[in-house]
């Protein structure tokens, strides 16, 4: 006998996703405001979603770079993820020195990935600032690591329960633009 499997839920269909992303930029351009027009700004997206997600924001904000960076070998959990990772570029093509860079992911929950990523960001030299931009903030911090923006908090969100995940659909990734909620996958009962 299969062990209770929720539905997955939508939480945003391709036309609220897109208002989350226009939000998210609008929270991003106040805060290049405050810094000051003499400032120099790059976007990095963290692969595999929030790359994109940077692509998307980059289209909407005035930034001098766009780039992508791979957190695969700088992961804690590597050993976790397979016995061989499948390890992607990072597209980095400016030094960070003395820049003010918003780093992008799809999800935030652990705090791990961003961890990750700004260790890989460190090894390429000294921004300025780094802020962190999420589309979700799911909660659930295992270190020390808060968003500055934030389309969408579900953090302390009593909708989700232990074990559901929030994933990102985004195209061409995926088939479609948008935030879903899957539950854990079903397991046979001991009988």
């Amino acid at each position: 006998m299969l062990g209770y499997h929720p539905a997955m839920r939508v939480l945003a269909d391709a036309t609220k996703l897109s208002k989350l992303i226009d939000e998210l930029a609008a929270s991003i351009k106040l805060d290049m405001a405050h810094a000051g027009a003499a400032s120099r700004w790059a976007i990095v997206g963290i692969r595999s979603r929030g790359d994109i997600l940077a692509e998307r924001l980059a289209e909407q904000i005035a930034v001098d770079h766009v780039g992508t960076i791979d957190i695969t070998l700088y992961r804690d959990d590597l050993s976790e993820v397979g016995p061989q990772p499948i390890v992607r570029t990072s597209d980095i093509a400016f030094g960070p020195d003395g820049l003010h860079i918003v780093l992008v992911d799809d999800v935030l929950m652990s705090g791990r990935s961003v961890r990750a990523a700004l260790q890989s960001l460190m090894d390429l030299g000294r921004p300025k600032r780094v802020w962190l931009s999420v589309l979700v903030d799911r909660g659930g911090r295992e270190l020390p690591i808060q968003p500055d923006h934030v389309a969408l908090n579900l953090a302390g969100d009593d909708q989700l329960r232990p074990g559901e995940r929030v994933d990102v659909l985004i195209k061409p990734t995926d088939d479609r633009d948008a935030i879903v909620v899957r539950g854990e996958e079903p397991q046979e009962d001991a009988a």
